[in-house]
């Protein structure tokens, strides 16, 4: 049990968990989640957190399939400029290690983003909070949890 499956059962939403046996090799986690899980990779979301001008940590839910734009990533949280957040200011602010970031049940609240593709699907796949684990959940009970907006922060 993880703090983000707990997060999901405790405000009684639907979920289903998905485990497979992660690859330590694997550099790329949302696309081996997509490959040993059988989906399309547009449905599983990767977690990243980015700084935002220099002072706060956001997190944004991309899909897997895509990259994270910087220049809306900033725009659509009102900031100047994003960049990737530092791997230990992550792990310190979320209570998970990269690869296992889940947008859910993280040590600190973050300001979340979430990719609007995302309401294309009945559901998607986040990180249930470490590496080899996910879980599935309609998009706007993600929203609700994580108190994200939508925006369209991704490029391909």
């Amino acid at each position: 049990m993880t703090p983000a499956i707990t997060v999901a059962r405790q405000n009684n939403i639907s979920h289903t968990v998905h485990e497979y046996p992660h690859d330590p090799a694997s550099h790329s986690y949302g696309n081996e989640a997509a490959e040993k899980l059988g989906i399309p990779a547009e449905r599983v979301f990767k977690t990243l957190v980015v700084l935002l001008d220099q002072k706060e940590l956001a997190v944004a839910v991309v899909p897997v399939s895509s990259s994270l734009s910087m220049k809306n990533i900033a725009r659509s949280a009102g900031a100047k400029k994003a960049i990737m957040a530092p791997r230990a200011d992550v792990e310190r602010a979320t209570g998970y290690v990269l690869g296992g970031v889940s947008p859910l049940g993280q040590k600190k609240k973050l300001r979340t983003v979430i990719d609007s593709s995302a309401k294309g699907f009945t559901s998607i796949y986040v990180s249930a909070g470490r590496r080899g684990l996910e879980i599935e959940l309609n998009a706007d009970d993600l929203k609700t949890l994580t108190r994200a907006i939508y925006a369209e922060i991704s490029q391909l």
